[in-house]
């Protein structure tokens, strides 16, 4: 089935980086020249996504402004005949069809999702996290996962091992391998505080499919960890009783929720980015002297 909406929770308060979120969004710290989500929203886009609902909440209109037009700056750009710039900006709004809906009540990940209901309809749809980059060499990360979708049970997690220092951060799948990266998922434990509550080190990470029906089981999710309704408490509903395809995607994972995580997609991106990448490896070869 071909797959065309995605949905894109953006709500959280970004506490993790405060104070930088105080005031703006986690999801538009830029990476070199492009913020966050507009990262996340490419990723979809080639992936063959054509419509998209990114749920933001109050103070979060910076995110909506970027991908609208803006007939200023436009006609700064090209009354100054700077057409490079006026196209790029242009095509930001172009992207795809995109659509905003506000979270009110800040009850869990769960919950987010639920808000896209109307949007999504009857139809799998795509899930990419506000706060998660993929950059992959290959395929887009979601778009390996849509390519799964059906192959055993209903819907696909995208999926990484993770320390066991750090799987308590994150959810345990409990898996088995079908093929090459692909397993099959039959049960899942959201942030496990106990060894014995550790199913595995594959932890689901920012991507995921999902089949419609995640919305009637969400309508009767009761809060779980922090008291919030977590999706990985509704997606276990489905892996438990028809299960769930897991695909281990090909890409670097950058958590710009994360203060290391940011450094990481800066220095990164930034030395394989055209413009920057001569200049930022002289100035790290040569910063590494003094360390």
């Amino acid at each position: 089935m071909k797959i065309t909406k995605a949905v894109i929770p953006a709500a959280g308060f970004g506490t993790r980086v405060l104070p930088a979120t105080k005031s703006f969004p986690k999801e538009m710290f830029p990476i070199v020249d492009k913020p966050t989500i507009q990262y996340i929203v490419e990723e979809a886009v080639q992936a063959g996504i054509t419509d998209i609902l990114i749920i933001t909440n109050r103070g979060k209109g910076l995110i909506e402004d970027h991908f609208d037009r803006s007939p200023e700056l436009e006609q700064i750009l090209e009354k100054g005949g700077k057409t490079e710039f006026l196209n790029l900006v242009r095509s930001i709004s172009d992207l795809a069809n995109i659509h905003f809906i506000r979270q009110k009540e800040m009850k869990g990940l769960g919950h987010a999702i639920l808000k896209a209901k109307p949007f999504v309809g009857n139809e799998p749809f795509a899930v990419l996290f506000g706060d998660g980059v993929i950059i992959s060499k290959t395929q887009p990360a979601i778009g390996q996962l849509m390519a799964h979708y059906g192959e055993y049970g209903e819907g696909v997690v995208g999926v990484k091992k993770v320390a066991a220092s750090e799987i308590h951060k994150y959810g345990s799948l409990k898996v088995e391998n079908l093929h090459d990266n692909v397993f099959a998922c039959t049960d899942m434990r959201e942030k496990p505080q106990t060894p014995e509550e550790v199913l595995s080190l594959y932890s689901i990470l920012d991507r995921c499919v999902l089949p419609p029906e995640i919305f009637e089981i969400l309508e009767h999710t009761a809060p779980g960890v922090g008291g919030e309704i977590q999706l990985t408490d509704a997606m276990r509903e489905i892996a438990v009783s028809k299960g769930m395809t897991a695909v281990e995607f090909e890409g670097k994972r950058y958590d710009m929720g994360n203060k290391f995580g940011i450094l990481q997609a800066q220095i990164e991106v930034g030395l394989d980015h055209p413009e920057t990448a001569a200049q930022l490896k002289a100035y790290i070869k040569d910063l590494a002297t003094a360390l």
